[in-house]
């Protein structure tokens, strides 16, 4: 359960992505805060650490300030994906676009240090994806075990840490979009297939085909989901 000090900083951030107050901005004092939340001054302290931490405000003797949006670190991603009915759409593309682009150097650090019985395991895992009959669940299920045996076959540590991180913070607020989605199982399949083949010739240049195929398709399958979600919703509030 979130105390007093989550409770405070939850709302303050909401001012700032907001637009409530804008970069160089002040924030209201302590006496202020504690005053709106009904909160005491330690309390309001707490929360204004956790802005500092994540990058949304710096504070400084004569009060704190709000910072650009570009200069949050990597924990604030969630609370930014957070604001509005659905997530922005240009922000979750350009999660994807990174994390695939960490998912293929992953890859290729595979291919080139794992041993032979990781290997087999990891094309063990794009068997689920061969199969254009798994359901929904199943098939979601096995591309994200297919990730996350790459990564840690990587063994390259800060690139299993970012991916973490982001996979952390942004797959649950995509939850409300996967049922929307509509899969090609057939284009999974045929990515699927090029990248077993991959792993089993240590083929580095079709492995990367791969990689830019099944970015391409996760793209698609998202932009997708989003605009179907976007006229539900559209749909909801006509005949509400």
């Amino acid at each position: 359960m979130a105390g007093k000090h989550d409770q405070i900083a939850g709302s303050l951030i909401n001012d700032v992505l907001s637009g409530r107050y804008q970069p160089d901005d002040r924030l209201p004092s302590e006496r202020d805060l504690a005053t709106r939340f009904d909160a005491n001054r330690g309390c309001v302290r707490e929360a204004m650490k956790k802005l500092e931490y994540l990058g949304f405000a710096e504070i400084q003797p004569a009060g704190a300030r709000v910072k650009e949006r570009t200069e949050a670190n990597l924990d604030a991603l969630g609370h930014i994906l957070d604001q509005g009915t659905l997530p922005d759409m240009v922000l979750v593309d350009q999660i994807f676009v990174v994390l695939n682009s960490l998912m293929s150097i992953a890859a290729e650090l595979t291919l080139e240090m794992a041993s032979a019985d990781e290997l087999d395991d990891i094309r063990a895992l794009t068997e689920p994806l061969l199969d254009e009959a798994t359901n929904k669940e199943t098939h979601a299920l096995a591309r994200f075990e297919l990730m996350r045996a790459i990564m840690i076959s990587s063994n390259n540590l800060p690139l299993q840490m970012i991916a973490k991180s982001l996979t952390d913070q942004a797959i649950p607020k995509l939850a409300e979009l996967s049922k929307y989605a509509e899969d090609n199982y057939s284009a999974y399949a045929t990515f699927a297939r090029q990248l077993d083949q991959a792993i089993e010739n240590k083929d580095l240049d079709l492995l990367r085909a791969s990689f830019v195929g099944l970015t391409n398709l996760n793209r698609e399958t998202m932009m997708r989901a989003f605009q179907n979600a976007q006229a539900a919703i559209a749909q909801e509030s006509a005949t509400s």
